[in-house]
């Protein structure tokens, strides 16, 4: 469970980097699950973004996904949303306290 300050921080990475999936009207699939865990295993913290056909919305998506994936939530803006988990071999950030 993240702490406010975590999650802030958190929220502070997430504004340069580019989302790297879309979620459509295929919804969650077993791939997508796939993809984003590999995907977090190598960086850590990712952006997705829902397109409009999608039939979910972005929090939504974001709290299955990262349910899914064992993520945590960050935050979910419009139609993008953020999730973060430690890499167990690739750890690149370092939490605050």
């Amino acid at each position: 469970m993240l702490t406010g300050k975590q999650r802030s921080y958190l929220k502070s990475l997430s504004h340069g980097i580019d989302p790297i999936f879309q979620l459509g009207k295929n919804g969650i699939t077993e791939n997508f699950i796939k993809q984003v865990d590999d995907a977090l295993e190598a960086r850590e913290i990712i952006k997705v973004n829902v397109l409009d056909n999608s039939f979910m919305d972005s929090k939504e998506a974001a709290n299955e996904v990262a349910q899914k994936t064992n993520a945590e939530f960050v935050q979910s803006i419009g139609n993008k949303f953020i999730i973060y988990r430690e890499s167990e071999d690739n750890k690149q950030i370092e939490l605050p306290k």
